[in-house]
């Protein structure tokens, strides 16, 4: 959420920098309701005089000669008549307080200097390559055809199917140890070698948590909503309870940054995808992350995106799949996001780029939304964080480069060496 004092100061800067992501700012509704808000403010300070003023005019009535039991009745009639119009100017304020935070909420945050210009991801910058994508001596297939001829040991979209519906899928034997290997060598990366803690968290949460991060209200449509007596909400990424452990607290100096990885699943209904990447494992309704999430100063913020961004590349590197990293244009960056890479693996079978893993640095957007805020020893005071965060990795888009990029002429999968000691040694797939 953007700052009021901001939007009240340079409304117009703000409206020019949202208008690099396409976002047309309504300068002229904020300024009506902060106008309304200040009347109602105004008008229910002179109500609070008015009844001070008026609570005081017993003494005056009886000094003035009037009898008491009658200069309490006409005294308290006033009182009641002045109570009256304020508690409706109150309720009154709130509303427009509700109408304000409403209209915040539904402003996305403000691109960087640094962000590109442009509509959507046509628009996007490559910023750098890494590795050689491989020459195969034969046709290379894609993960779904890869995965299901491993059989026993591989992909079953069918029977998940059957279990769930489409956009599900069901891995066995050999590819579902070599999915789990993948989550425990992200995990152990993260904490062992780039300063991570690692965290469990739940995975349902309530509506304030999807608030803090930006889910809601603007992508209530994406979410899997929970039947019952209590408003939950199955999480569409770790970043949601991660970031909100911060929620409402004030966190010593000396306690940032604050470093935390997560294996999750993460579900999401997909709202507008119909048609996109219905086949195999890129776009799915359940799928596993292992995510990254950073709490730091915001002087460290820009610093910090920049070591976020490498410590998911890191993975790819040791995996050995070839990507690129993109900086994404304003018209193609997340709501809450004041900056993004996409680092995108290679995948063989398109011929092409996609993306594994989105890095992004919020600035104190989130923070103000959860209130989640530092000490500052100079000032003494509190202030917000910056908050960040990546996927480091996509654990199912990262078993389809592997399945893509390590595929055999016999139809067999080379496990890549830095899993094998999660593998038991296992050196193939068949």
């Amino acid at each position: 959420m953007l700052d009021i004092r901001a939007l009240r100061q340079d409304g117009d800067a703000i409206k020019a920098a949202l208008a690099k992501r396409g976002f047309d700012l309504d300068l002229d509704a904020f300024a009506a309701l902060d106008a309304c808000r200040k009347q109602a403010d105004v008008r229910s300070q002179d109500l609070q005089a008015e009844r001070k003023k008026a609570s005081k005019q017993v003494g005056q009535l009886i000094q003035s000669g009037m009898d008491v039991e009658q200069a309490k009745a006409q005294v308290a009639e006033s009182l009641k008549t002045i109570d009256q119009e304020l508690d409706q100017e109150v309720a009154n304020a709130k509303a427009i307080q509700e109408e304000i935070r409403d209209f915040l909420m539904g402003i996305p945050n403000v691109p960087q200097d640094a962000v590109p210009a442009g509509n959507d991801e046509d628009d996007n910058v490559e910023v750098r390559q890494w590795g050689t994508p491989k020459t195969f001596t034969f046709e290379p297939k894609d993960h779904v055809d890869v995965g299901e001829a491993l059989g026993q040991g591989g992909l079953d979209f069918e029977r998940a199917a059957k279990l769930s519906g489409s956009r599900f899928a069901v891995m066995t034997g050999g590819l579902a140890r070599l999915h789990r290997a993948l989550i425990d060598f992200m995990l152990d990366i993260h904490s062992s070698e780039h300063g991570y803690e690692e965290v469990y968290v739940p995975y349902l949460v309530g509506p304030e948590a999807l608030r803090g991060t930006g889910q809601l209200p603007k992508f209530a449509d994406d979410l899997f909503k929970m039947e019952g007596e209590r408003e939950l909400y199955l999480i569409p990424t770790a970043e949601v309870p991660v970031t909100n452990l911060a929620a409402d607290e004030i966190l010593d100096a000396e306690a940032l940054p604050r470093r935390y990885t997560c294996h999750t699943p993460c579900f999401r209904s997909e709202a507008g995808s119909h048609g996109k990447d219905t086949r195999g494992m890129i776009r799915q309704h359940q799928f596993e992350k292992v995510e990254l999430v950073q709490l730091v100063r915001p002087e460290e913020s820009d610093a910090a995106l920049e070591a976020l961004t490498g410590h998911a590349e890191a993975i790819l590197q040791k995996l050995d799949l070839p990507y690129r990293v993109v900086i994404l244009c304003g018209g193609d960056l997340g709501f809450s996001s004041s900056k993004t890479y996409d680092i995108e693996v290679w995948l063989p079978s398109q011929q092409r780029y996609r993306e594994i893993s989105s890095c992004s640095n919020f600035r104190d957007y989130q923070a103000r939304r959860m209130q989640a805020r530092w000490r500052n020893p100079e000032t003494g005071k509190p202030e917000l964080v910056h908050t960040l965060n990546g996927s480091g990795l996509a654990v199912g888009r990262t078993l389809v480069a592997i399945l893509e990029n390590y595929q055999n002429d016999d139809g067999s999968v080379t496990v890549p060496e830095a899993l094998r000691p999660y593998m038991r040694g296992l050196e193939r797939l068949q």
